[in-house]
């Protein structure tokens, strides 16, 4: 790894650098959300697209574990190779690898155990059950493979991997898509087939991943030989990790709230949000993509207490992720109409679905501020901020915005509930970054 890229590669070259493989990434990521979801819309089936937009939490749950320990362990290890405590790193990167392994094992049998109870608690009806638990089923039979997977993609960014870690994410979608329209349509597997070759992907990925910690890798390791850990150390991975993963678990949450509020107006309505969803990421994605992709970066001067660098890096991050979310905003909006169409060309299911996209994008900007700072405060070790956030966004504050807005404003309420919320919570996301660190690094370095 070439420490002056940490450390004295000029600003914007360094992030792109490590910014711009983690958001092609998200792209194919995207594209691959987007034919999972044309192939499966193709069916002209209401029913299934809202059963897969149902059971689409669980999924979403699956990542939230994998970044206990790929998010939480590459910031504490990106930390440790700022101090030159290399050999800990090392042993910190075999822990998180088979932690992640082990959770996978753990929630295949736990989810499977209470399948049923679980399905009617995400929104599942009699219309959509059969849909929903093809879709459960073998996304959690893969749970091992799809966790696994968020570790070793993070973890690889810590030694300036970023494009490494973008192969194996590209891989993985790349045999998806192939594999979508084999087992959705031609072998008639519909919903299930949708997550038999999600879960394929992300096998092939693994592959790529353990085949590269083993080849190339001089910092990272997967080798139990020797291994050993304090408690102290779980306790700083899970510190981070933990909030981290509650950002994708309040997303789940907060998806299927918006599915159980959007019932009582027709199943029409639940399969229209699932591809405004679906839409959205187009945004979401990259600029989650910018964001934390240059964390590696955030945590290596933070941790070498390069004060003056950490300051730079974040007022670019901040300037140009808010910049990159207003124009996406633009484009979606605009395009509202002929992207819901090329997922389902229902009429009702468009004039549906505009609006919904619409007011989604109301928030994008305030989406980027909190983004932002959620990745500075996990790459510093600020587990206490980044829970904050992470529950609040999808999470306590969507909830109680989403119960408040759909009683006032009823159905438009309930679409309008995100973008406020994403108000709400890049308000506390200012008011947190200067508690925990503008103040800590001093205000006279900070302007």
């Amino acid at each position: 790894m070439e420490n002056d890229l940490f450390e004295k590669t000029p600003v914007p070259k360094a992030f792109f650098k490590f910014a711009l493989p983690v958001v092609l990434s998200m792209v194919v990521s995207l594209v691959y959300n987007m034919v999972d979801t044309y192939f499966i819309a193709q069916t002209g089936n209401t029913n299934l697209v809202a059963g897969v937009s149902i059971s689409a939490p669980v999924f979403t749950l699956m990542i939230a574990l994998g970044d206990i320990f790929g998010l939480g362990g590459s910031s504490v290890i990106s930390r440790l190779f700022g101090e030159k405590r290399d050999e800990d790193g090392r042993r910190l990167s075999v822990f998180c690898f088979y932690a992640a392994l082990l959770c996978g094992f753990v929630v295949t049998a736990v989810m499977l155990l209470f399948r049923s109870p679980i399905l009617h608690l995400l929104g599942a009806d009699r219309e959509t059950m059969s849909y929903a638990s093809g879709y459960y089923t073998y996304i959690v039979l893969g749970a091992p493979f799809i966790i696994l997977s968020l570790t070793p993609s993070n973890l690889l960014r810590t030694e300036g991997f970023a494009t490494a870690s973008m192969a194996g994410s590209i891989l993985g979608a790349v045999v998806n898509m192939i594999l979508d329209p084999i087992f959705i349509s031609v072998l008639g597997l519909g919903a299930a087939g949708a997550a038999i070759a999600t879960v394929i992907g992300n096998i092939f990925a693994d592959i790529f991943y353990v085949w590269f910690l083993l080849r190339k890798s001089r910092r990272l390791s997967i080798n139990p030989a020797g291994f050993h850990i304090h408690i102290v150390e779980v306790g700083q991975i899970l510190a981070i990790g933990i909030p981290a993963s509650v950002t994708n678990l309040m997303q789940s949450m907060g998806i299927a709230l918006t599915n159980r509020y959007l019932l009582p107006y027709g199943n029409d309505k639940v399969a229209a949000m699932g591809i405004v969803m679906k839409v959205n990421l187009i945004a979401v994605l990259v600029l989650i993509g910018f964001a934390f992709g240059a964390q590696p970066l955030i945590g290596y001067n933070y941790g070498a207490k390069n004060h003056a660098r950490l300051k730079e890096i974040l007022r670019f991050c901040y300037g140009f992720e808010c910049c990159t979310a207003a124009v996406l905003a633009g484009v979606l909006c605009l395009a509202a109409p002929a992207l819901i169409g090329i997922f389902m060309q229902d009429a009702s299911i468009i004039a549906v679905g505009v609006p919904m996209l619409r007011m989604q994008q109301m928030g994008m900007v305030f989406t980027a501020v909190v983004l932002v700072t959620t990745c500075t405060f996990q790459s510093a070790g600020k587990a206490v901020g980044a829970f904050l956030l992470s529950v609040s966004r999808q999470g306590v504050l969507f909830a109680a915005v989403l119960l408040i807005a759909s009683k006032v404003f009823h159905y438009n309420g309930v679409l309008m509930a995100q973008a406020v919320s994403d108000l709400l919570t890049a308000i506390l996301a200012v008011i947190l970054f200067d508690i925990l660190i503008r103040r800590k690094m001093g205000r006279e370095q900070m302007h």
